[in-house]
């Protein structure tokens, strides 16, 4: 009898089980959903963006607004997310969700504490810096001030969405960047056309006006513009926290940020969390130590290799590669370690097993093709995107290049992401950490060597590339010695298959950009873009399904939650 019954708790639990990972992989069809209309709003927004300003105001402008971006990669899909998912899910469901709620509450005191710290120190230093910069750099010091404080209001919110997303609501976190972009575009729209050229400038001034006069007009015009796109960055994140907020108190999770009493799990958070902040953000560290490189080896002296407009080359072409990364590589990761975090709570190595085993397989499906066709239309965007205003076509060139090189690391990428979600869910670090210090190294040693060869700024997207891939193949080992088993075998099956419907989609594609003609009109040129893109998707899903890609059939599933 205690048999009979026994077998049905146990095919209860298992249709449980697998009713719960089906939610979790389903809400990744529904996070990318939304991720991609905030990607494609992002891409608007570069696209109005990017082309302006003179390239030694742009390259300063966009190095600045890299500060703030650094720490919602690091944070908003990185170390704070990391360490306070485990946790939070761990209490939830050990305690309950009271429990959780004065967790997050005494998470979101300490660092709305740290933050305002922090933003407060390098205020202070940038005033005092400002004594002692030369007129040429006061730009730079005073855009980093105006958008360093959105560094407070992207890292609250990542605290947020991982909270709604420890709960499976997963829309809020990833239509939250619409707001963002929104606000940006909107600026752009009102900005761009008031910014002056060295003609406007000179009739402004009037006859007599001398050239430094009028250069120093036009300058501050254009200053005008891109301070006025750091106050939109900061208004927007603050309508970003007021919803998650409001989110939060429906689902009732929310609750005052307090300090004290100083709850265990904090101090379980802070302690993860710092092993965590060099791998989770090796790549975006990586990323803004290339942008202050290519910021001091821009310029006209000897020892500067690279031409002005370096940085905003390397910022066009990271956009490009990291929409097929944050449409389908964020989600996936992003939904799956909720769920890793639970298994490892139950001591459940086969779940930790197949769900870090699907995962792998789907961030290869889908990122070795985006990988391929973006090395292959990636000049033809970056052309129809951006060149206009200053960025004209020695900068097309030089940022399709760069994408190129990005683009072969892309399978690593994506397995980046899931790999260190699955050491994370485990509270391995160590690792991890190890690996990505000495990465950093080998990354800064490639860039600073490769920007004197012919590759120039290229090599930024070379070394990114080399120092990914040797990343996934240290993490997957040290991974598969930790599980025991996390079938090597089986995902190395669908890589091949992968690789051949890779290899037919990119023939299909190099043929139409090849042999096929639309005009050089913007529309024309949008047809031929589209016709690629289109055409190559359908030839690899066609190519997959007659190879029997069972990944093909997983994304097809339905969320049956």
């Amino acid at each position: 009898m205690s048999e009979r019954a026994e077998q049905p708790e146990s095919q209860n639990a298992s249709e449980e089980a697998h009713r719960e990972r089906e939610h979790f992989f389903g809400a990744a069809k529904i996070m990318a959903i939304l991720t991609m209309l905030s990607r494609v709003l992002g891409l608007v927004r570069d696209m109005l963006m990017i082309p302006l300003g003179p390239k030694v105001l742009a390259d300063q402008f966009w190095w600045a607004y890299s500060i703030p971006n650094l720490f919602r990669r690091l944070f908003g899909e990185g170390a704070l997310s990391a360490a306070f998912v485990p946790v939070f899910s761990e209490t939830a469901e050990a305690e309950g969700w009271d429990r959780a709620r004065v967790v997050l509450a005494n998470v979101a005191g300490a660092l709305s504490v740290f933050l305002a710290a922090l933003v407060a120190l390098t205020l202070a230093v940038l005033w005092g810096a400002s004594f002692w910069v030369s007129s040429e750099s006061s730009f730079l010091l005073q855009m980093t001030a105006i958008v360093i404080p959105f560094m407070i209001t992207i890292c609250l919110l990542a605290l947020g969405s991982a909270a709604l997303q420890c709960r499976g609501k997963f829309a809020y976190p990833a239509f939250a960047p619409v707001l963002l972009n929104v606000a940006l575009i909107a600026t752009a729209l009102w900005v761009a056309p008031q910014a002056m050229t060295e003609s406007q400038a000179a009739a402004a001034l009037g006859e007599g006006a001398s050239n430094a006069q009028i250069l120093a007009h036009q300058a501050v015009s254009n200053e005008w513009l891109f301070f006025c796109l750091g106050g939109a960055l900061l208004v927007a994140g603050v309508a970003q926290v007021v919803g998650v907020v409001w989110l939060l108190k429906r689902t009732g999770l929310a609750a005052i940020p307090t300090l004290r009493p100083m709850v265990p799990e904090l101090r379980r958070v802070i302690k993860l969390m710092g092993p965590m902040m060099i791998p989770l953000g090796v790549l975006q560290f990586s990323a803004f130590l290339d942008r202050t490189l290519a910021l001091v080896f821009a310029g006209d002296a000897a020892w500067q290799p690279l031409e002005v407009g370096a940085v905003r080359c390397l910022y066009a072409s990271a956009r490009l590669y990291m929409l097929p990364l944050g449409v389908l590589a964020i989600p996936i990761a992003t939904v799956i370690f909720p769920l890793l975090s639970r298994y490892a709570t139950r001591n459940d190595k086969q779940g930790l097993c197949e769900t870090t085993n699907r995962a792998l397989r789907l961030g290869l499906f889908l990122g070795v093709p985006s990988g391929l066709a973006l090395m292959l239309i990636g000049k033809e965007m970056i052309g129809l995107f951006y060149q206009r205003g200053t960025f004209d076509a020695t900068d097309t060139a030089n940022g399709a290049l760069v994408l190129q090189m990005y683009c072969l690391g892309m399978w690593a990428y994506f397995c980046n992401q899931i790999l260190l979600r699955a050491f994370f869910s485990i509270k391995r670090t160590r690792e991890p950490l190890r690996i990505a210090m000495c990465l950093v190294v080998l990354n800064t040693i490639l860039v600073i060597g490769g920007i004197f060869t012919p590759l120039g700024v290229a090599a930024v997207g070379l070394a990114t590339a080399i120092t990914a891939g040797v990343n996934t193949l240290l993490l997957s080992w040290k991974l598969h010695g930790l599980f025991g088993e996390l079938g090597i075998g089986n995902i190395l099956a669908s890589l091949l298959k992968i690789a051949i419907a890779s290899a037919a989609m990119g023939a299909a594609m190099w043929w139409i950009g090849t042999y096929t003609y639309f005009g050089l009109s913007v529309w024309g040129r949008i047809l031929h873009l589209a016709l690629e893109c289109v055409a190559g998707a359908g030839i690899y899903f066609v190519a997959t399904l007659l190879l029997g890609c069972v990944e093909l059939g997983e994304l097809r599933k339905r969320n049956p939650a």
